[in-house]
């Protein structure tokens, strides 16, 4: 009953573990507006994620990240890509849960290592020579958070895009 009246799809989950691609073949399947939130701050500051991260730093990215939540949290009939970190400040998953349900995609490390691998250092958290490592300690701290927040959760490591969204749309 209380998801009929929730009409937007929020995916949250780590880097790599398919967000964007999930998300515009669900949205295409459910007729829904597909919206990533990183693309949103791009638009509103003229400036790349990356850009953001090394000349703004970490904490005002997440601030622009909390005030496109909280514009896009308000609409109806999305399917909307989360940034990784979103899950850090509850209230973005607080205004993503009144109109929409929570799904969170998970994949292994090595799987997101290799996801992410050829991404021409847009990662700004991965920028480092030892992205496996990274990639497990930046797992482990936000697992919490991502548990806490999913209503749903598939794990992308073995499935195709397609049968991610297959198995979404079986379990909303």
């Amino acid at each position: 009953m209380l998801r009929k009246m929730k009409t937007n799809i929020a995916l949250i989950g780590f880097m790599g573990t398919g967000k964007t691609a999930v998300g515009k073949v669900l949205a295409q399947k459910l007729g829904k507006e597909f919206v990533e939130l990183d693309c949103l701050i791009e638009q509103k500051t003229g400036k790349t994620i990356p850009d953001i991260f090394s000349q703004d730093g970490e904490i005002a990215f997440r601030e622009l990240e909390i005030e496109v939540t909280k514009e896009v949290a308000k609409r109806q009939n999305l399917v909307i890509a989360c940034g990784g970190g979103l899950v850090l400040n509850k209230i973005n998953i607080d205004r993503l849960k009144e109109k929409g349900v929570i799904v969170l995609l998970t994949a292994s490390p090595s799987v997101i290592l290799k996801r992410t691998l050829h991404d021409g250092g847009t990662r700004p958290l991965l920028k480092t020579p030892e992205r496996l490592t990274r990639i497990r300690e930046l797992l482990a701290f936000r697992k919490p958070f991502y548990e806490r927040a999913a209503d749903i959760k598939v794990d992308t490591s073995r499935l195709s895009t397609e049968s991610v969204a297959k198995e979404i749309m079986e379990k909303l």
